[in-house]
């Protein structure tokens, strides 16, 4: 059985902190991003290009990674993104909010109705 696919907006709401997450590992370029959230998420969630150089666009201008180009060992140029300083901070504070969203549905999906 194929794993349930997570909806539009979970994805877009979990874009900045799981773009910056993958980006704590290690410099990256889009392509390695985008296998990157697929191999994450079990296949649930398949980004396409069009969904993340918006993000990763925005979060150059927000200051939370900055870019570079480079030609590849195949003679193509890409542009590889790092974390900020700035971005690790970000980061730091996604986290914090989404465990504790985390934690308030689980406490709301096991309270019992009298």
């Amino acid at each position: 059985m194929k794993p349930l696919p997570i909806s539009k907006e979970l994805v877009a709401a979990s874009s900045r902190p799981m773009v910056l997450s993958i980006l704590a590992n290690g410099e990256s370029y889009g392509y390695e991003i985008l296998q990157r959230v697929i191999l994450l998420s079990g296949g649930r969630m398949e980004w396409s290009e069009g969904m993340l150089y918006p993000v990763l666009h925005r979060l150059e201008k927000d200051g939370f990674v900055k870019s570079r180009w480079q030609v590849a060992e195949t003679g193509r140029r890409r542009k590889y993104y790092t974390i900020t300083a700035q971005g690790k901070r970000q980061l730091s504070e996604d986290r914090k909010h989404w465990e504790a969203l985390s934690q308030i549905l689980g406490n709301s999906w096991g309270m019992r109705h009298v």
